[in-house]
């Protein structure tokens, strides 16, 4: 028998109240994550990778309508009672957020931050906490860690303090780390840094990671396969060493084509026509039907439903991969 993968997300739904009623915002989202990979979850801004990830570590409104399930090594989060959910937040999964300084007390030291969980959850003894976790700033990159470990928050740049949230969710042993845009706030040289130290650490430490990004280049880059969101669902996933050739959703292809090349600096930069679609807004059909240029009737009336492609999904009614150029045209 098979052994179950870490992190199964099936056919989750998310309602949430707007205008007075609850309205779907996540429709159908499918991701695995395996013991020691990575899997980025990758789309435009408001697709709802960042509400499918704080699903696993049970952190959704209490207000909110939950379809489908969530299982860790396979329990189901939704249905983990309080104290369950606080110890497996505290042990087995941690979550490295967008922006470290909404996330962090201003008021405490960074090294109270840090010691913090081992203390009060896991009782270590102060002193070995202290030693433990100035190890872990030495090993994401922070060379003066008992300086810094006195310093509070304010005193330390973006970057440094990403580090921080990194050193705090390595601190914790999970064997699951969600990483939400981390290097969103960051310069692009720091960017680089931190998404170094996180794809090093992580295969050091043999965790399982679920990146969330809206770069599909990054994605590709530093983790074993890509889930593409749109709307609210997954319309497609892949090995990322396959993303570049053989993508079959037009989604996914509209957004490698409207990455600028590297090679020709005076190239006419490509958008996708037409504005992103939020959960709440999605039509009958295909959610992309009104911005793809491949769309057809069966598109417009008609929900399509995941297609296997040999190692790959897609969500399209007319699957086809990427053409050789990398148009994103049919071939």
């Amino acid at each position: 028998m098979s052994t179950p993968p870490l992190l199964r997300i099936d056919a989750l739904g998310i309602d949430l109240p707007l205008d007075g009623e609850l309205r779907t915002v996540v429709h159908h989202a499918d991701v695995t994550v395996r013991e020691g990979t990575a899997v980025a979850l990758v789309g435009e801004s408001g697709s709802g990778k960042s509400l499918t990830a704080r699903s696993v570590m049970g952190l959704l409104p209490g207000n909110a309508g939950i379809h489908g399930d969530v299982l860790f090594a396979g329990e189901s989060v939704p249905r983990m009672r309080p104290e369950r959910l606080r110890a497996f937040r505290a042990t087995e999964v941690a979550m490295v957020f967008q922006d470290p300084r909404a996330h962090i007390n201003p008021a405490r030291s960074v090294g109270d931050f840090l010691v913090e969980g081992l203390t009060t959850v896991r009782r270590v003894p102060a002193a070995e906490a202290v030693k433990k976790v100035t190890g872990i700033l030495r090993e994401v990159g922070i060379a003066d860690a008992e300086r810094r470990m006195r310093q509070r928050p304010h005193e330390l740049s973006g970057g440094l303090l990403q580090r921080v949230m990194i050193a705090a969710a390595l601190a914790a042993e999970p064997r699951l780390l969600l990483a939400d845009e981390p290097t969103t706030a960051l310069d692009v040289t720091t960017q680089e840094e931190v998404m170094a130290i996180i794809d090093e650490t992580r295969e050091a430490r043999g965790l399982a990671m679920l990146f969330i990004t809206h770069d599909l280049e990054l994605a590709a880059a530093v983790c074993d396969r890509v889930v593409v969101m749109y709307a609210g669902t997954t319309v497609e996933e892949l090995p990322a060493g396959r993303l570049r050739g053989h993508a079959a959703h037009p989604y996914t292809r509209a957004l490698l084509a409207s990455r600028p090349p590297l090679s020709d600096a005076a190239a006419e930069l490509r958008s996708i026509p037409g504005r992103p679609l939020s959960g709440f807004e999605v039509p009958d059909g295909c959610a992309f039907s009104e911005r793809c240029p491949h769309v057809q009737d069966p598109c417009r009336d008609d929900r399509p439903e995941p297609v296997s492609t040999g190692d790959a999904t897609a969500a399209c009614h007319f699957p086809h991969p990427l053409s050789p150029e990398g148009t994103g045209n049919h071939a």
